[in-house]
């Protein structure tokens, strides 16, 4: 299993100066890849609960958030082997030429370390400030994906669809990766099954709400690839990864505990089909009151007991 880290992207943290910290870091200590993700606006009266908090409240730190494309672009000029992950960007938020040019750019400029992972959404704070309907996201979605990759593997390229269209055309740069990058899918129903086998390698989730639920959607990802016949069946999670001195006992939640714990975790993940864990600690994301010491500490601690 392969472990990545998200890099210090929000809040105060999101500086040039801890960006290269926290790339050449995880370079150092053998991590597999980096991460970002994408979120656009912090709306004072949301339409939406945020659905990865209980209370439904978005974290502070979404009122400063770096361009996930541009800081991996920059982060990639600052090492030379991690790979540059997004979970996730949005789709609905770009057009497929754009996004599809601006990931080919950084793939070559990289050498081919992009890796992909996308969602449909859920903000319609956001759709409505970028102007894309909030409905038949997922069928939008979809039409994306498949232009995308038109984009990347054909040349002459051209694309006729519901929401989307590209005259005839050349388009350049192909990626260095061949067909072209990853792509991980977000989601949590069959839905984003369907479409992470369809169009993707693989399955991207988000937060752990229990091992048996996971472990049952990991099962539900390989029947649905064997239904197609296909092979995308790559789990790469992003864990919200919390270490504590002390155990929080036996209700702790997956992910939450001593250092101990977390390796009996990362243990388990591996043997239910977990191909790359992604560790997002809060003090990375979404604590305003973190320092960067602290993270790059926590980063050798994490690695140590993810090896």
């Amino acid at each position: 299993m392969k472990t990545g880290i998200s890099l210090p992207q929000l809040g105060p943290l999101a500086s040039a100066e801890n960006l290269i910290r926290a790339g050449r870091q995880a370079e150092r200590l053998g991590y597999d890849s980096v991460w970002v993700l994408e979120r656009l606006l912090y709306p004072l009266d949301p339409q939406e609960p945020y659905p990865a908090a209980p209370d439904g409240k978005l974290p502070e730190t979404y009122q400063n958030v770096l361009d996930p494309l541009e800081t991996l672009t920059f982060v990639a000029a600052h090492t030379s082997k991690v790979r540059l992950g997004t979970s996730v960007l949005v789709l609905p938020y770009h057009t497929p030429i754009q996004l599809a040019r601006r990931i080919s750019t950084i793939d070559v400029l990289s050498g081919g370390r992009v890796s992909v992972g996308v969602g449909v959404g859920w903000s319609r704070d956001e759709f409505e400030a970028v102007g894309t309907p909030f409905e038949k996201r997922g069928a939008r979605a979809d039409e994306f994906l498949q232009a995308m990759i038109d984009l990347w593997t054909k040349n002459p390229v051209g694309f006729e669809g519901q929401f989307y269209r590209i005259p005839e055309s050349l388009v350049g740069p192909k990626p260095v990766q061949k067909p072209h990058p990853p792509i991980y899918i977000a989601g949590y129903g069959q839905y984003a099954l369907d479409r992470a086998v369809r169009f993707g390698s693989g399955w991207n989730p988000a937060g752990i709400p229990d091992f048996d639920w996971l472990e049952g959607m990991i099962k539900q990802l390989h029947e649905t690839a064997r239904a197609a016949g296909s092979d995308s069946t790559e789990v790469v999670l992003r864990a919200f990864t919390m270490v504590f001195d002390q155990s929080l006992g036996e209700g702790r939640q997956p992910m939450m505990g001593t250092l101990d714990e977390i390796r009996e975790d990362i243990l388990r993940l591996r043997d239910m089909g977990v191909t790359e864990l992604i560790h997002s600690p809060p003090s990375i994301g979404f604590d305003d009151k973190a320092r960067i010491d602290e993270v790059m500490a926590l980063m050798e601690r994490l690695m140590e007991v993810s090896r």
